[in-house]
């Protein structure tokens, strides 16, 4: 008989499946459905997902990537935004970051409140951006949030201490109304063309302390009783020789040029709508040798000849003399005369040189105590190259000037307007032909 072996227990067991276990696993995998192609592709497509915003978060912590491949730090990125968030929230009336902001409706621009409150005391009736009507002004709550985070972040853009004070003072935070624009004055029925304007002294309670004996009735008060400006001056009154408004010739303020006849007001321009005693008034466009260089008129009183008027503006230049000076010295010489100015009232030099009509000159050979600047200018060229011929006597010029001969011709010699450094024909005594540099014809 052969020998029977027989395997161990835990073999057997493992080997050998018992009929309850068999149908325990049957019945599992009959009764388990097995999903379906389509949820398996979503959630792996949810996982993709979940990754990629977990490596994205993983990434925003680190340094960025500029577009060019440079890296760039994230505090860059915040002080950016930052500065193009403070460029778009300024304030339209300080250009500053807004501080408390308001809307102005309906055109929904913004301003600081403080800004907004200031522009109404000071009469503003509209939008101070569009000039639009507005019906309301409210704070911006909304924009306030965005500013709140901004300067949590970028604490450096807020405005200073003392600034936030004074806009608190100013605005208390509540909704406010600008007020409605004013009518626009209606149009007089009369054309102020046609009629004269009152003199400043025809004013009842003017400044001046002094009231017009005849004062012009005012156009718009009482314009069937107004003086047309077609029947003339109003009598008792002239034209400012200066500003050329109507003024009362017995005014003390006015005063009256001696050699023009022209009156001047004495209140438009001070130091110019006046007439001052001769040696206290300043020519008129002639105030330092600048003015000379530029002047046409100084070079006609020379003929034209430039080089002796270069030596002259040298002379003033190097002697430091104003034509303030020069002018003195002309009227002191003119007046130290037998006939002191008759000559120049006599050359008509004083006609015609204001826009405005003169009066007539009772007396032409009057003594003449006061003048107005543009006869101050006509005095100063008269007297301006007879004033530099005495002038190089006292010695004070160079010799190469000084010794030059004078051109027998004078005035009349025909070759002083010749460009350059030119000559002319002297005659000695034994009327040999000599060519000697020109000094003053």
């Amino acid at each position: 008989m052969a020998d029977i072996e027989f395997a161990p227990a835990d073999a057997l067991s493992t080997s050998v499946e018992s009929p309850l276990a068999v149908a325990r696993s049957q019945s599992t995998t009959t009764l388990k459905r097995r999903a379906s192609a389509s949820f398996t592709d979503g959630l792996d497509e949810s996982v993709s997902r979940k990754r990629m915003k977990e490596e994205h978060e993983d990434d925003s912590d680190g340094p960025e990537h500029a577009g060019d491949g440079a890296v760039v730090p994230a505090g860059d990125s915040n002080s950016t935004l930052a500065d193009q968030l403070t460029q778009e929230l300024q304030c339209g009336c300080c250009s500053e970051l807004v501080y408390r902001p308001v809307i102005v409706a309906p055109c929904q621009h913004f301003f600081c409140g403080s800004c907004c409150v200031l522009w109404i005391r000071n009469g503003g009736s509209n939008c101070p951006h569009c000039r639009g009507v507005s019906t309301s002004v409210t704070p911006f709550r909304a924009l306030q949030s965005v500013l709140d985070v901004l300067l949590r972040v970028a604490p450096h853009k807020a405005r200073t201490e003392r600034e936030r004070q004074q806009a608190d003072e100013i605005y208390t935070g509540t909704s406010m109304r600008l007020p409605s624009p004013r009518e626009a004055s209606p149009e007089p029925d009369i054309n102020p063309s046609d009629f004269v304007r009152p003199c400043p002294n025809c004013i009842l309670g003017n400044p001046y302390g002094w009231r017009c004996p005849q004062p012009i009735v005012d156009p718009n008060v009482d314009a069937e009783h107004a003086w047309r400006t077609e029947d003339g001056t109003p009598p008792g009154h002239a034209l400012c020789g200066n500003c050329e408004n109507l003024l009362a010739l017995p005014s003390p303020l006015t005063t009256k040029c001696d050699f023009c006849q022209v009156s001047f007001c004495g209140i438009g321009v001070q130091g110019r709508c006046i007439a001052s005693p001769i040696l206290s008034q300043h020519p008129h466009g002639l105030s330092d040798v600048g003015d000379l260089i530029q002047s046409s008129p100084v070079y006609e009183c020379f003929n034209s000849n430039t080089v002796e008027v270069e030596i002259m503006l040298d002379y003033l230049t190097a002697q430091r003399i104003t034509p303030r000076h020069i002018y003195r010295e002309i009227v002191t010489h003119i007046q130290a005369q037998p006939r002191a100015f008759l000559p120049l009232i006599q050359l008509e030099l004083f006609v015609d040189v204001h826009a405005v009509p003169a009066g007539v000159d009772p007396d032409p050979e009057a003594p003449r105590t006061r003048i107005c600047r543009h006869c101050a200018s006509e005095v100063f060229l008269y007297g301006l190259r007879d004033w530099f011929l005495r002038e190089r006597q006292k010695g004070f010029l160079e010799e190469s000037v000084t010794s030059r001969k004078d051109c027998e011709d004078g005035s009349e010699c025909s070759r002083q307007r010749d460009l350059g450094w030119f000559y002319c024909v002297f005659f000695g005594r034994g009327r040999a032909l000599i060519i000697v540099p020109l000094s003053a014809c």
